[in-house]
């Protein structure tokens, strides 16, 4: 299968809030980082069922859309952009990118920087000074 399929498959099962169908698009090993929050790290399919469950039941309206993507031997590159209505009528609105390996037509680990949308910041002059220079706003 192409990676570009499997790709496809995933965000299927996502829009359709399949669970089942999208456990399928991953293996039995799979692990999972989130390089900017490496506490978040985990292996197998059963947290993939977790997570994705309570998010399916948490946001009956969840959508997600791919905005680009490449492949690269056996690793494709996703740009996402997901959205959906919490129960509390909060609404979530996440951007980012993941990068799969595949392995047999699986996604066998994943680097995920898909980030909660900031609307409404200070700025990138401020955000400047306080990432790279480590200063507070003054």
């Amino acid at each position: 299968m192409k990676p570009e399929i499997l790709l496809n498959n995933l965000n299927e099962a996502l829009n359709n809030h399949d669970i089942e169908a999208f456990l399928k698009c991953f293996s039995s090993n799979y692990t999972s980082e989130q390089p900017v929050h490496p506490a978040r790290l985990f292996r197998g399919k059963e947290q993939v069922r977790k997570n994705w469950s309570t998010n399916f039941k948490e946001m009956p309206d969840f959508r997600s859309k791919i905005l680009s993507h490449i492949n690269s031997d056996n690793t494709i590159w996703v740009e996402w952009e997901w959205n959906g209505t919490r129960q509390d009528a909060s609404k979530l609105h996440m951007c980012g990118v993941s990068i799969f390996g595949i392995e047999q037509d699986e996604i066998s680990w994943g680097r995920l920087y898909v980030e909660p949308v900031q609307i409404d910041g200070e700025g990138i002059d401020i955000a400047v000074k306080e990432v790279m220079q480590g200063k507070k706003n003054e």
